[in-house]
């Protein structure tokens, strides 16, 4: 069921890396002892650990996100859009296509990749429940100043805690998808609207026996 989108480039013209730097992804989350809140340090001073933070998709999906420990403001704003599309998405299979909220993060080829991924629950009339988590994010390659600044953030995604359902009887399908058994690698090319704000522009993504999808195995 996921859609495999094939990268005609890495950046779009706005946005293209001089020097793409190689994809290592790290669990962040692991150095936290608590995640979700800060631990002082040995000598007293407040220490920034990396936070999990929860969206309800809806009663029986949720998007768990492993956020980095200290991520300055661009990369908390891209976090947020890739966070909001992989909430909105599912969003959007769940209520059957009524919900496309979506489609307020994406432009350019990534609304036609991400309308056909949603496109495709709701051609074979399947539904999702269940958590998807988004981990070891990381902006491997930016470009640009300011208004010009394009960036791609790649994320680690395992929905092997999700099930594929028959929406005409709300039950698992017999056979799951590949995505809810192994974790893969999600790219997402990213570059700034009209408004100043964060938008993906162009998916890519790489599933085990791929060498950048090994990253994500913890």
């Amino acid at each position: 069921m996921r859609v495999v989108i094939a990268l005609v480039m890495l950046l779009t013209a706005a946005c293209t890396p001089s020097a793409a730097q190689p994809f290592t992804p790290v669990d962040l989350s692991a150095e936290a002892s608590s995640p979700g809140s800060a631990q002082p340090s040995p000598g007293g001073s407040d220490q920034t650990v990396p936070r999990v933070e929860t969206v309800k998709v809806a009663p029986e999906v949720r998007v768990v996100v492993e956020w980095p420990a200290a991520p300055d403001a661009d990369t908390t704003a891209m976090i947020e859009v890739l966070r909001d599309y992989f909430a909105g998405a599912f969003r959007a299979v769940v209520s059957q296509g009524r919900d496309t909220g979506y489609l307020d993060v994406v432009e350019y080829d990534a609304v036609d990749d991400a309308s056909s991924w949603v496109g495709a629950f709701l051609d074979e009339r399947r539904s999702v429940r269940g958590t998807a988590r988004l981990y070891a994010l990381n902006v491997s390659a930016a470009s640009g100043s300011g208004d010009d600044r394009g960036a791609q953030l790649d994320v680690c995604v395992d929905e092997s805690k999700m099930r594929l359902l028959d929406l005409s009887t709300g039950k698992p399908v017999a056979r799951q998808p590949e995505w809810t058994r192994k974790p893969f690698l999600q790219s997402a090319a990213m570059g700034r609207a009209a408004d100043g704000g964060w938008r993906i522009r162009l998916f890519r993504h790489a599933k085990l026996p791929d060498e950048r999808a090994k990253g994500c195995l913890r």
